[in-house]
């Protein structure tokens, strides 16, 4: 289950020929605020029902990096001890955002999927447009962003300004490589789930054929039609079956959760 803690932000990556614009360098946080706490469960169909196998949870802190004021999330992954048998995952991903570009300026990924254990330890340099991991130095374009820090940054997009079938392009750094990627906007619309009732920002992002996924815009990503954004359902075929992902709890929100509809 490679990018297993991928799967709850609805967010993975496209190669493509074509370079990712810049729109939205040096975006101003207006979503979220430090001590803010997001939780996820995953659901596996097993044929036609869907069973919980695993959380993930997401949390920031406002600390100084290197003399900045920065926010320091979190993201972890795991399934669930019933599960781990069967594929045991324990997947930590840190990011260090520069509060006032909305930058990275370092990255962690300490995951273990399956026995399979991957560390990598990111340092970016704005200045020479690089980026320095455990593994060698990179050139890097204006505005890369990593895994973690590009859901933060998805969630101060202005949808507004799009309309339904837009492509919002942006790039990505991750296992020493340079991806463009893009979310496709579909509009909003409302959609149920395991806490409640929403109205909705609907999008699909392009993903890469891989381990587990088939590849195209198979995923559909829901996130709060409010001013934190924040993800509400992933939906995705895989190469068996189907995941479904669910927010089930958040604290510290930095505005009402106005997209709520109704709470089950």
């Amino acid at each position: 289950m490679k990018y297993f803690l991928l799967l709850f932000c609805g967010l993975t990556f496209l190669a493509t020929g074509a370079a990712a614009q810049d729109n939205f360098c040096g975006i101003s946080n207006t979503s979220f605020k430090a001590g803010e706490s997001i939780t996820f469960k995953v659901f596996y169909n097993l044929g036609s029902v869907f069973v919980g196998a695993g959380e993930a949870t997401f949390t920031s802190k406002l600390e100084k990096y290197n003399g900045k004021d920065a926010y320091h999330v979190v993201g972890e992954g795991r399934t669930y001890r019933t599960y781990d048998w069967i594929f045991k995952v324990r997947d930590k991903y840190e990011s260090y955002i520069d509060t006032a570009t909305m930058l990275p300026m370092r990255f962690i990924r300490n995951v273990s999927e399956g026995g399979h254990t991957i560390y990598n330890n990111v340092g970016f340099n704005r200045e020479s447009n690089t980026a320095t991991s455990t593994n060698g130095t990179f050139k890097v374009p204006n505005c890369i962003q990593d895994v973690i820090s590009a859901i933060y940054y998805a969630r101060n997009i202005d949808f507004s300004k799009y309309k339904p079938e837009d492509k919002i392009p942006f790039t990505m750094f991750l296992d020493d490589e340079v991806y463009n990627i893009y979310i496709r906007y579909l509009g909003k619309e409302e959609v149920a789930t395991r806490y409640g009732t929403f109205r909705a920002i609907k999008f699909k992002p392009l993903l890469i054929k891989g381990t587990i996924f088939e590849g195209g815009e198979q995923m559909t990503v829901w996130v709060s039609d409010d001013g934190n954004k924040i993800p509400l359902r992933v939906d995705s075929p895989i190469s068996v079956g189907s995941i479904k992902v669910d927010m089930i709890n958040y604290s510290n929100l930095r505005h009402a959760m106005s997209s709520l509809v109704k709470k089950r």
